[in-house]
Formats: C-alpha cells, sequence, structure tokens
C-alpha cells in the first residue's frame, strides 16, 4: 500500500493534495474494514463491503456523514487503487461489481464504466451562488474581526485580519485554488503600474501539472504592494531581530530573483519558477551581499517570519465560519467557494438569472450543455471541461470579459465600502 501511494504520481494523480486525499480514503476503509467486517484486509474486501461502507458513511442521521463529492473522490481512490493492483498481479479480479452507464458530454451521450457504488442521491443538495455582498460580509467579520454592521468588534484579538483577508480576496479576484495562492513569491507579483496585473501560474504548484495564467484586479494588485511593503516588512524585520533565520538548518539560498526565474547560491544556472514545487518555495530565502538570510520568497508569512503553510489559511476560513455563525450570519465558505464567487455570479447575470436563487445541479447542466466551456476550463485549470460546467462561463473572450469584470468589481468594492463607511461614522 506504501508503494500504491509511491506510484500515484505515474497512475494520474500528481498534487500533493491529491496524493494526500487519497490515502487517506483509503486508509479509513482499511479501518472500517479492520474494524467493522470481521478483521479484514483491502486485499480481501468485496461489493458486500463496500455497501456497508457506503451505508455508515452517507447516514443522513449523522452529523459525521460526508457529502456526495467526498463519496466520488473516495471511490475515485478506490478505483485507482484496483487499477494498480490489478497490474501489478496483487489482485486477480476486480473485488467490486462495475456497470456501464449513459452520460452526456459536450460530445453528446456517450457509455463509461463505473463502480455501481459510485452513484449517491445529491440532487436534492442545492448549488448557492454567494453573492458578492455575502462574502464582503464574511470576510468582515469572520476574517477581520468586525462585528456585522461594520464597527469595530473589541472582543477580537485576532492579529493578521488584514492579511487573511487579503488571501480571501485573492482567491476570489484571480481564481486561484488554495495552493496556488499559498505558493506565491514576491518576485512574482505584477507591477501595479503597467500591464494587466497577469500572474503565471507555474506547472509545478498548478493542479495535475497545468500551468495557466490568472489576473488580478487593480485594487488587489495595490493590496498586495501595501502589504508587501508593511505588514510583511514588519513581520521580516521583527524576525531579523530575533535571529528567526539564524536559526534554520534547511534552506536555499537565493543570490537573485526576477519576475520568472531565480539564481541560487553556488550554481551557475538559471532556475524557472516553472520548475520550483510548493515545497521547495517554502525554503526560498533571499541572501544580501554578505551571504546572510534576508527574508522568504513566499509572500505570506507568519508572525515567526516564516512562510505559511496552506493548513494555515484552512484553519483561519473555519473559524471565520464558526464566527460568522455565532452572529447568525448565514454564509458559510471554503477555500474551494471562493475560486467560484464571482465567475459564477457574472455567467449567472450573464445568463440572466437571478443571481440569489438556488440551483439544482441538474438545472446548471441544463442551463449550460453546449455552451463552449474550453476557455473557463484553462482559466481555472481543470483536467476535463465537464469539470467547469457549474461555473457557468460560455464566453469565447474569455480574458476580456474576466478583465472587464475586474475593473467593474473595483468599483462596487469602493462603492460598497464607502456605504459602510458612512453606516459606522453614523
Amino acid at each position: 500500500m506504501n508503494r500504491f501511494g509511491r506510484e500515484l504520481g505515474s497512475w494520474g494523480v500528481r498534487s500533493d493534495n491529491g496524493h494526500e486525499g487519497y490515502m487517506r480514503d483509503i486508509m479509513l476503509y482499511c479501518r472500517f474494514l479492520h474494524e467493522s467486517r470481521g478483521g479484514k484486509s483491502i486485499w480481501e474486501t468485496d461489493s458486500a463491503d463496500l455497501r456497508a461502507y457506503k451505508v455508515v458513511r452517507m447516514r443522513m442521521d449523522d452529523e459525521n456523514s460526508i457529502s456526495a463529492a467526498t463519496w466520488r473522490r473516495f471511490i475515485a481512490a478506490l478505483d485507482k487503487w484496483v487499477e494498480w493492483a490489478l497490474y501489478e498481479e496483487l489482485l486477480d479480479r476486480e473485488p467490486f461489481r462495475y456497470i456501464d452507464k449513459t452520460v452526456m458530454t459536450p460530445q453528446g451521450p456517450k457509455r463509461v464504466r463505473v463502480n455501481a457504488e459510485y452513484d449517491v442521491d445529491d440532487e436534492q443538495e442545492p448549488l448557492r451562488i454567494v453573492q458578492f455582498v455575502d462574502y464582503l460580509l464574511w470576510r468582515n467579520a469572520g476574517l477581520r474581526g468586525e462585528l456585522p454592521d461594520g464597527r469595530p468588534d473589541p472582543k477580537w484579538r485576532g492579529r493578521h485580519g488584514e492579511r487573511n483577508a487579503l488571501f480571501a480576496d485573492s482567491l476570489v479576484y484571480t481564481g486561484m485554488r488554495l495552493s496556488e495562492g499559498a505558493s506565491l513569491l514576491t518576485t512574482e507579483l505584477p507591477p501595479v503600474v503597467g500591464g494587466r496585473g497577469e500572474i503565471y501560474l507555474a506547472a509545478q504548484v498548478a493542479k495535475r501539472h497545468k500551468a495557466r495564467r490568472v489576473f488580478a484586479n487593480r485594487r488587489t494588485l495595490r493590496a498586495w504592494h501595501h502589504y508587501l511593503s508593511i505588514e510583511r516588512s514588519a513581520v521580516v524585520v521583527r524576525a531579523r531581530a530575533h535571529g528567526r533565520y539564524v536559526e534554520l538548518e534547511e534552506f536555499i539560498p537565493v543570490g537573485r530573483a526576477g519576475r520568472h526565474v531565480l539564481t541560487v547560491v553556488g550554481s551557475s544556472h538559471a532556475w524557472s519558477y516553472s520548475k520550483i514545487g510548493v515545497g521547495a518555495r517554502r525554503n526560498l530565502f533571499q541572501l544580501d551581499a554578505a551571504g546572510r538570510l534576508q527574508e522568504p520568497l513566499a509572500l505570506w508569512l507568519g508572525e515567526d517570519g516564516l512562510p505559511l503553510k496552506p493548513s494555515t489559511w484552512q484553519s483561519a476560513y473555519r473559524r471565520a465560519n464558526e464566527r460568522c455563525a455565532s452572529f447568525g450570519i448565514d454564509v458559510e465558505v471554503s477555500p474551494h467557494t471562493l475560486r467560484a464567487v464571482q465567475m459564477l455570479r457574472q455567467t449567472i447575470r450573464a445568463l440572466g438569472q437571478r443571481e440569489d436563487r438556488y440551483f439544482a445541479r441538474s438545472e446548471l447542466e441544463r442551463l449550460l450543455f453546449g455552451s463552449p466551456m474550453r476557455k473557463l476550463q484553462l482559466l481555472l485549470g481543470h483536467a476535463h471541461e465537464s469539470t467547469a460546467y457549474i461555473y457557468l462561463d460560455f464566453l469565447d473572450e474569455f480574458q476580456a470579459i474576466v478583465l472587464s469584470a475586474l475593473a467593474e468589481w473595483d468599483t462596487q468594492v469602493a462603492a460598497l465600502e464607502a456605504v459602510a463607511s458612512e453606516v459606522a461614522a453614523a
């Protein structure tokens, strides 16, 4: 099983999050077999075990029941294990039942072979489009520590509200995934003056190693550079004063760094950002002329002056959701939600639908089927066009649409903040 995990990359699962998710799913199933199916190992499992596991995991009266999407990810992990084990001749037959199913694709009906337990009834799980004003309320109350009416909360003890809110805005306005946004380097930020706010996401940090470009609005660009020069700079100064960088045991010394390449001290060859993975990016440290560590190249730093891990942001969103719930704010946001907030909103409006309505998954598919989704798929970095269906963008000139929307969002945010300031002042 350890070898299966090590070889997942050559079987199409290349991202760190994918590795972790697949192996966690398999581990939980192994535990279930051992504790609830008479001490079985996964090599002895069959369809009856899988049906029993489905009952346990999808039980709707249990607060620990999982979503349809999580179940389908588990089935994908299990099917990948079956495929690998058959190839390695560790299994002599498929342990589960598979069926043929007709699915609709942009090319028309297609017959596919799927695990018999793949399907779950999630038609009653409507998809709600998070309105922009709701996102701002969640951001300000949950991350910035404001009261629902916009006033400062005297009980708030958070120290990085502005940084956390800026990171959330970064995902909203660019469509980056959490791991992509968390891996940004200071040298990758586009300048405020000139250009279109374009960021090239390297293959090593993008899902399935598919590089792509994203765009930031001018307001977010200014906020990035403001954070870089003030809050982040102060954190670096404190870290140096406390000798944080002197004590480091593992780091990659960087001599020079530009927008697309850097040079490691002791090497004569430039290292392209496209070849630097998530883990290595957290170890990049700029050196001064005397050869001393000056600061990390990672954009997002913690209180100790060291790069933040993606799990830090997940914890921040969880606390923000809990804080909003304590105020009775019925808005729950996840890092993945932030990628779609504005894209969904713009497309729903373009299709002539109300932005605050609920959509069943089948409604969205009917609404979108036959639309050219390829551009949105590339923008969001999905491997399959069908994955982009829920994002509802059907216009070919996606760059022009995105850039136009970014300018509009700048205006809307400014107007909403002006109203909030007037209310707070009153």
